[in-house]
């Protein structure tokens, strides 16, 4: 009995021939004081800036607290659309796993209030064994501002 041919050359030419488009918008996402608080908890970073609001008030640029910069890199699972079961974003891959960035950039604080959304662009996808790499850029947008929160080039790992 032969070995099952791979998926991956299939799904391969599907995201090749979609590189430089669009393939993710997600819908906004607002960023509390609570969510902002269990990231420095998770993280230990409690600077006044993220954790503070009456002293943010008088002494940060911002007059308000904002979001850890990394609290907005985390969000890209979610704003994504990976952990939705219900909407898999590659129908047929069984593991989706986040193998790391080539470039990261937080251009704008998000205050605490304002609502995020995340959109991704595919820019590059390669085969390895066992799957497909894909490069996607991603951009965290904030409602209202001309300048993004965080703009990432995000590699995930396919598996099929």
């Amino acid at each position: 009995m032969s070995a099952p041919e791979s998926a991956a050359p299939e799904l391969l030419a599907q995201l090749k021939s979609r590189v430089g488009q669009e393939l993710h918008v997600s819908d906004w996402l607002a960023i509390d004081q609570s969510r902002v608080n269990a990231f420095a908890d998770a993280t230990g970073d409690h600077q006044w800036i993220h954790t503070q609001p009456e002293r943010a008030t008088r002494e940060s640029p911002w007059r308000t607290t904002i979001a850890h910069g990394y609290l907005t890199l985390s969000l890209y699972p979610l704003l994504r659309g990976i952990v939705d079961a219900d909407r898999p974003p590659f129908p047929g891959v069984k593991t989706v796993i986040n193998y790391g960035l080539n470039k990261l950039r937080f251009v704008n604080a998000v205050k605490v209030g304002a609502r995020v959304r995340g959109r991704c662009t595919l820019v590059d996808a390669e085969e390895f064994k066992g799957g497909v790499q894909i490069v996607e850029q991603f951009t965290v947008e904030i409602d209202g501002e001309s300048k993004p929160a965080c703009v990432a080039e995000v590699i995930m790992r396919l598996y099929v």
